[in-house]
């Protein structure tokens, strides 16, 4: 008797809104699967897996793949997209929309990718996808996008590590009749390595302001990302930078002397839900500790962002990363949990002793929090 052959598992359905045209088959999927980059400024890179792929937002790049039961990103790379954070969306005065770059998933997805990239929307269903070498444009996330006559104006980016360039900001220039990118030269004293800023086109229409957002600094030989107190002002003539503003703001970091990412946000929600209904959920204390030594130490959770000197509480900020501030003598004092270390803010001056007692006591509390010793730097 022959052996029945084992049927071959069936991708997970797309919802019905999210599912490829007829056109778009598995060999044609297959073909442009993987991110391209353009040889030419521009080079339009429209297709139907694409031109699909960028009406469809939602759809992930491991879904898309799943569903023509596409080779793995692990071993390959990733797939392309239009499912990103970072992406900036520009409408046009004949109303069509152009979205610019952005980034798709996390550094440790196999599906990361930074495109370089322009996507232009006609309002009436019409795509065409734009690529360009990437000594015009290099991958982009996280920039502003200012409409300047017939030109989109790109600031900053996020970008690879290996990429930034701390002290310099890129610009580069879109022009929308021809769609080319033309890198642009400033000059002047430029912001730095900037990322998820806002700009704003002048009521005269002469410059664009810069304001917010971090950048990427070098100190003691290592990178990292600090906050970006002070406004900008990019001349869109000359392309020349002022600075606006010169506050002095305090930056230090917070983090696990073992190099180890932190524990914070698994505490915070076993000490929030832990015991509800007088029942325990020991699944939230796993890798913590035990959960009644845990839950000993909420009184020290919740004062962990409490300093020892006269402070008001400001209403709690966003969640992820959790922010939380203080006011101490006029000055906020704004808290940022993040995986890997906490940033202490201190937006504006003062008193040496009063900073490092700040400083000192978090310190103190997170290591006695996760039972572990950390460190802290001044990073700005």
């Amino acid at each position: 008797m022959a052996a029945k052959r084992r049927r071959r598992p069936q991708p997970p359905s797309l919802a019905k809104e999210l599912r490829p045209p007829r056109e778009v088959t598995r060999d044609l999927y297959l073909v442009w699967r993987s991110p391209r980059i353009g040889q030419g400024n521009p080079h339009r890179l429209t297709n139907p897996v694409w031109t699909w792929l960028a009406r469809a937002t939602e759809l992930s790049a491991y879904q898309a793949n799943q569903h023509f039961e596409g080779p793995s990103s692990m071993g390959v790379g990733p797939a392309w997209c239009c499912s990103r954070f970072g992406q900036s969306s520009t409408t046009l005065a004949d109303g069509r929309i152009v979205r610019i770059a952005g980034e798709h998933e996390d550094h440790y997805d196999p599906d990361f990718f930074i495109y370089n990239d322009v996507i232009v929307e006609d309002g009436a269903g019409g795509i065409v996808i734009y690529g360009y070498p990437y000594d015009i444009f290099g991958p982009t996330d996280f920039h502003s996008a200012t409409l300047v006559g017939d030109d989109v104006v790109v600031i900053g980016n996020l970008s690879y590590p290996v990429r930034r360039r701390p002290g310099e900001t890129p610009v580069v220039r879109l022009d929308t009749r021809t769609f080319e990118m033309h890198p642009v030269k400033t000059e002047g004293t430029p912001p730095g390595w900037l990322h998820g800023h806002e700009a704003t086109l002048s009521a005269d229409g002469r410059a664009i302001v810069v304001t917010g957002g971090k950048l990427a600094v070098e100190r003691d030989g290592e990178r990292t990302l600090v906050d970006s107190p002070d406004e900008w002002s990019l001349d869109v003539h000359s392309f020349r930078w002022t600075r606006l503003t010169e506050r002095r703001w305090e930056q230090w970091e917070l983090r696990r002397e073992d190099g180890r990412g932190n524990e914070l946000w698994r505490l915070d929600m076993a000490m929030q839900y832990g015991t509800l209904h007088d029942r325990l959920d020991r699944t939230l204390f796993k890798g913590l500790g035990d959960p009644k030594a845990v839950l000993e130490k909420r009184p020290l959770h919740e004062s962990r962002y409490s300093p020892p000197v006269p402070h008001e509480k400001l209403p709690d900020g966003e969640t992820f990363p959790r922010v939380l501030r203080r006011v101490v003598e006029g000055v906020v004092v704004r808290y940022v949990e993040e995986s890997f270390d906490v940033s202490i803010v201190v937006e504006g001056t003062l008193p040496r002793e009063v900073v490092d007692t700040i400083v000192d006591d978090a310190c103190r509390k997170l290591a006695e929090l996760e039972g572990t010793r950390y460190t802290k730097q001044r990073v700005t």
